[in-house]
């Protein structure tokens, strides 16, 4: 008698929604070894779901090995399925949370840098509110870089995200919060830290080593860049910063993230009348997405604050 998978039968049950969520994570994460600290269980736990979620299936979902880790070509169909039932029954939970009064569920936020914490953002004062009017509220907040918070915001994978913003997408809601300037530094132990003549700085520039965020810029940055060797990128402003700082480069920081050390005298703007350029941080949510009165909440407590100052 022929075999038949368990898709044949439309038998989907809660411990092949849990072999499911393994294997997404398996997939994101690049391999079982990464997988491991996500899902808080051992490589051998991971291998038996991956082997039982095959065995259920009777597709051969991915091939693991001295070349590493690499989805079949039915994997990746499985993949982009799984991924499209977890957004439905993310959607459905949803949806019922909305259905209460009494705001419940879960605020997925995800910021870019040091946003959360710039107090022209007034996020702690927005948050500490939000947890007052809806104590029942899970909330799950990461880092990560602006053009991932982009995406995770479109797919539905959270639901406010904090950006510095050089581009308007459709689909996209824009919550301007405040304007950033950004100066070329260099630090006390870069060749140029000392020199006063502008002429002199400006050619020097021509040839000096710079680190640069690794992203597509919009034609304001784009030409503040032009005529800088492009030498490292680091995307966050920390590791960017402890480039600056080793004298080896020079890099576009913000005014206020960079004005510790201004003033601890290890940082100086270079030609601060022409290299500077102006970045707008703004929140953004998803124009279609789903009902979700957390997130609607949270968004109106967050315009309030920044209307108030």
């Amino acid at each position: 008698m022929a075999q038949v998978s368990l898709i044949e039968l439309g038998q989907v049950g809660d411990y092949e929604i849990r072999l499911l969520k393994v294997f997404k994570t398996v997939v994101e994460c690049g391999g079982f070894s990464a997988a491991e600290t996500v899902l808080n269980i051992s490589r051998s736990t991971i291998s038996v779901h991956m082997a039982n979620l095959e065995h259920r299936l009777k597709i051969k979902l991915c091939s693991r090995g001295r070349s590493g880790f690499a989805l079949t070509e039915e994997g990746a169909i499985i993949y982009e399925s799984a991924r499209r039932l977890f957004s439905q029954l993310e959607d459905f939970r949803s949806t019922v949370n909305a259905l209460h009064v009494q705001l419940s569920g879960e605020l997925k936020l995800v910021a870019s840098d040091t946003i959360s914490l710039d107090e022209r953002c007034r996020f702690p004062q927005a948050l500490s509110e939000f947890c007052r009017q809806a104590p029942d509220v899970f909330i799950q907040f990461e880092t990560a870089p602006m053009n991932d918070i982009e995406r995770m915001i479109l797919n539905g994978e959270v639901d406010v995200g904090f950006i510095p913003y050089h581009r308007k997408i459709d689909g996209l809601i824009y919550q301007p919060l405040y304007e950033e300037t950004c100066y070329l530094y260099c630090s006390d132990a870069h060749p140029l830290f000392f020199e006063e003549n502008d002429d002199i700085i400006r050619h020097a520039l021509i040839n000096c080593r710079s680190v640069q965020a690794g992203i597509q810029s919009n034609p304001e940055v784009a030409l503040q860049m032009a005529g800088l060797a492009k030498s490292a990128s680091a995307y966050y402003y920390e590791t960017r910063a402890a480039m600056i700082l080793s004298g080896s480069y020079v890099g576009f920081l913000p005014e206020h993230y960079a004005q510790r050390w201004i003033e601890e005298g290890k940082l100086r703007k270079l030609l601060p009348e022409d290299r500077c350029y102006h970045l707008g941080i703004a929140a953004i949510t998803h124009q279609f997405g789903r009902l979700n009165k957390p997130r609607d909440y949270f968004m109106r407590i967050l315009q309030n604050y920044i209307n108030r100052y």
